[in-house]
Formats: C-alpha cells, sequence, structure tokens
C-alpha cells in the first residue's frame, strides 16, 4: 500500500481557510463597538455596528462613561493607537457566511495585504542569491566551523538566547525569516540536522515573544488597554523569560546531541540530502576568507544590526527593512565585482527560491481575511467571557489562558489580541479579586504557547525555508509544548492563590 503523504504547507493553509470559512456559516456574526484617538481632531471616534461613526470628547468622563479603565493620556501620548473593544457593546449582526467565492479570493487579498513581508522575503532572497555567488559564505562557514571545533552547541546557546532576547524587548518575529539562510549552512557544519536550526530560531522567537517584558506590542499595548502601567508583573515576566527559555535550549540541547552522535536518528533523516544539497557548505574548502570577502560578510553582518537598530530604536517596519537588505545587496555586487546583467539575474535567481515562502505568508494572512470579513472573532470572545464568569480564580486563569490559545488561530497578531480583547477581558481580574497583569500573562503566554505550533502564524513560513514538514515538526516540538504549558499554568495558579 502506498504511503499517504503529509500535504504542503500551502494545502494546510488552504484546509484551514476552508474550515474558516466554514465557520463563517456556524457562528453567528457580531461585533463590539471598537473606540479609536484621532490625533487630528483630538476626539475619540466611536465605531458601532451597522452605523455611522460618531465623535466624542477625548476626556476621561467619556472612557468612564464607556466603562474603559485605561487613563486617557495612554491615548493622546500615541501608546494605543488601534480601535479598541468597547466593553458590554457585543451585539449580533446579520450573519455574513464566506462562500465558495469568498474562500477562492482569500489567497489573493492575503497577499495583497501582506505585500509589506512578501516584498521582505523575496529582497532578502535575493541577497541571499548574491552572497552565494561572492563565495563569502562558503569561506566564512569554513573558517566559524574549524574555530568552533568541539564548542558547537555554544551555536544553540547563542542563537536560541540572542532571538529569544529581541523577541522580549521589541518583538523579534516575522524578522527571523531572514536568519534562516544564513544560520542553517553553519549548524550543518557543526553537524548538525536541519531541525536544530529551525528550532533554535523559531523556538527563540517563540518563546521570547511568549515571555514578553518590554515587547511594545504585546506587554506594553495590553497592559495600556488593560488600563496598567506596564512594569506590573515585569519581574514575574522576567523570571518566566529566564526559566522558560532554560528549559528550551536544554530541550534542544538533548536533541542535538542526540542527532549529531546518531544521525539515523534524526527526525528529519529522510531529508537530510536534499537540506544539504540545498544549504550545505563545503567547511574543507581551500577558499581563503581574503579582505574581500571578509569586507562583503561585514557589510551583510551590518545589514541586520542596522534592521534590528532601525526596528527597536527608530520605529521602521517593512519598507524600511527591505530598503536595508535592497541596499545591501547592490553593495555587495559592487564589492564584490559583479557585473550588472549577472547581478540581476542572480539577484531575480535568489528571489524565486523563496517565492514559494512568500506565497504561504500570503496564504496564511487570507485565513485572517476570511474571519473578519465572516465578523464571527468578536463572538467568540463574548462567547469566553459568558462561559469564564463564576469560576474559581485559579480555574478561570488557566481556561484564560488555553483561551487565548485558541483565540490566536483566529487572531495571530499580539497587537490586535491586545486591543480587542484586553477592554473587554480585563475588568474580570477586578470581579475574581487579582491583577489585570494576570490577564495580561494568560494572553501572553496562551497566545505565545500555541505560537509554537500555529499554523495561522510563522510556523509554515519557518518550515518552508528550512524544507521541512509540519508532521516533522509536531513530531519535535509537542512534548515542549506540553512541558511549557504546565508550567505556565503552575505559575500562574500560584500568582492567582
Amino acid at each position: 500500500m502506498k504511503k499517504i503523504k503529509f500535504p504542503t504547507a500551502q494545502t494546510i493553509l488552504l484546509i484551514i481557510a476552508a474550515f474558516a470559512a466554514l465557520l463563517t456559516w456556524l457562528i453567528p456574526a457580531g461585533k463590539y463597538d471598537t473606540l479609536q484617538y484621532n490625533k487630528n481632531s483630538q476626539s475619540f471616534v466611536i465605531q458601532q455596528s451597522n452605523a455611522d461613526a460618531k465623535n466624542l470628547p477625548a476626556s476621561s468622563e467619556t472612557l468612564e462613561k464607556l466603562n474603559i479603565k485605561i487613563p486617557l493620556e495612554k491615548f493622546t501620548n500615541g501608546d494605543i493607537w488601534k480601535p479598541i473593544s468597547v466593553p458590554g457593546t457585543y451585539r449580533e449582526l446579520e450573519a455574513t457566511p464566506q462562500g465558495l467565492a469568498a474562500f477562492l479570493k482569500s489567497p489573493i487579498k492575503g497577499v495583497i495585504e501582506a505585500a509589506d513581508i512578501i516584498f521582505l522575503v523575496l529582497i532578502i532572497g535575493g541577497l541571499i542569491g548574491i552572497m552565494n555567488t561572492t563565495g563569502a559564505f562558503e569561506a566564512g562557514i569554513s573558517w566559524l566551523a574549524k574555530k568552533l571545533k568541539g564548542h558547537e552547541y555554544w551555536l544553540i546557546i547563542l542563537v536560541t538566547s540572542l532571538i529569544a532576547l529581541g523577541g522580549t524587548t521589541f518583538g523579534l518575529a516575522e524578522e527571523t525569516i531572514a536568519f534562516y539562510p544564513i544560520l542553517i549552512p553553519i549548524f550543518l557544519a557543526a553537524k548538525y540536522d536541519g531541525m536544530v536550526p529551525l528550532a533554535a530560531i523559531y523556538i527563540g522567537t517563540s518563546v521570547g515573544t511568549m515571555c514578553s517584558t518590554v515587547n511594545p506590542f504585546s506587554t506594553i499595548i495590553a497592559s495600556d488597554a488593560a488600563g496598567i502601567n506596564w512594569t506590573t508583573g515585569l519581574y514575574g515576566r522576567i523570571f518566566m523569560l529566564v526559566l522558560c527559555t532554560t528549559v528550551c535550549i536544554i530541550y534542544i540541547l538533548r536533541y542535538a546531541s542526540k542527532v549529531k552522535a546518531h544521525p539515523e536518528k534524526s527526525l528529519v533523516f529522510e531529508e537530510k540530502a536534499m537540506i544539504e544539497s540545498l544549504f550545505g557548505t563545503n567547511t574543507e574548502t581551500t577558499r581563503a576568507l581574503t579582505p574581500r570577502l571578509r569586507l562583503i560578510l561585514l557589510v551583510f553582518a551590518l545589514c541586520f544590526i542596522v534592521m534590528i537598530i532601525g526596528v527597536s530604536q527608530l520605529d521602521w517596519w517593512f519598507i524600511e527593512m527591505t530598503t536595508v537588505f535592497l541596499v545591501g545587496a547592490i553593495l555587495i555586487g559592487v564589492i564584490g565585482k559583479i557585473k550588472e546583467a549577472h547581478f540581476v539575474e542572480t539577484f531575480v535567481n535568489g528571489a524565486s527560491d523563496l517565492l514559494g515562502v512568500a506565497l504561504i505568508i500570503g496564504i496564511a494572512r487570507g485565513v485572517s481575511v476570511i474571519m473578519e470579513d465572516g465578523m464571527i472573532s468578536d463572538t467568540i470572545l463574548h462567547n469566553i467571557t459568558q462561559v469564564t464568569s463564576g469560576l474559581h480564580k485559579g480555574v478561570f486563569a488557566n481556561i484564560l489562558l488555553l483561551a487565548y490559545s485558541g483565540l490566536s488561530f483566529f487572531i495571530p497578531s499580539s497587537s490586535g489580541m491586545a486591543v480587542l480583547t484586553m477592554p473587554i477581558m480585563s475588568p474580570l481580574a477586578d470581579t475574581f479579586g487579582f491583577g489585570r497583569e494576570v490577564i495580561v500573562n494568560c494572553y501572553q503566554y496562551g497566545m505565545g504557547i500555541f505560537s509554537f505550533l500555529n499554523p495561522t502564524g510563522l510556523i509554515l513560513a519557518s518550515l518552508a525555508m528550512v524544507k521541512i514538514g509540519f508532521n516533522k515538526w509536531l513530531k519535535f516540538v509537542y512534548p515542549l509544548v506540553l512541558i511549557l504549558t504546565v508550567i505556565t499554568m503552575i505559575w500562574l495558579t500560584i500568582m492567582v492563590l
């Protein structure tokens, strides 16, 4: 009997999109009213379902009347810039089920909405193509492999820790797509399999964002939307960051040491030849790391340093990041003395290598489009608040943790989840008699835990970069997800009791 092959990432996402469309036929449509600050008119704009937007005075009295426990200055100074849900305003609306036409259009709409990150991925692909042409990667990785001989495990510790640090501070997530083509050859040269660099990068960013400390896209915006200072509960989050990152590093190291000693025990042993043909570099090469190649590697590294500084300090986003990599590719082409026609051909070929990844990102965004057009996300949130009322506070915190994991399937955006749910969920903390920072933590940990395997998040795009199937990733990561879930549930229970 022929073995059934696990579907590709694109097919998985299309199945999920079809499931999301089906849900819009089964779950009633509904919406909360939303409130947004208009800095031009210095007033609030409240958007009610099936009604024209209304302007309200930007005052504490307006917020109090709407039962929104958020200081006025959080809106006026720009901390909260997205529309927030208004508590107690949920109402059912006329159903807008998404049929076959909406399902077929969703990938196209998703590609259009995700154009910013898609162009980033394509430009990075072009840059990698140029780098490979210069030979700088081959010489640099060969040099690094010789330097790390016998101490390769430091790669795992450093990469996971540094990416987790980026995740917890400024929300390093989509940007890590750029790291795979660079780091995979280094890990392969250290005799690890393709799963190890994938784990170090993806688990690093997942645990970092899960245990965010000063991340403006989750901790700060969620705390603001909950009406508390973002420093409330900070020490507990630092403790969880250190604990969970340590657990993740130990988990990856155990797997890495096993496959290094016994390559046949690798979960991706069948894909070994393919991965090595795509990313493998001859570490025994005689190519010298010349001053020209060193300069090329320096320019390449500076692209990432400039990107990180720009995102964390200068409010850069995808347009600026993409520009940095495009300029970097041109500079490297000049330094490497690549002729213009050859440069363009190589750049285009490199971009085309990541076209599949770009399409996965677009299709995943298409799932969110279906959910938004079907207007069922607010209905799911409203039902969660109904189900969790009246529970024991320890049970409530842990059910809310799991609820946020489930919600993140439909709303993978951390900032979007914060402004949608915090004004609704945070007042429940007052009812149960504990601090609102617990609700913020349930939101962060719930979204973070599910991000390890959330198909509507970044994992499928990351897997496509490494050419590893989703089924292999699930087999690798589910024990770690269970461990982190238990740790988090115990921590939340301690916090509320």
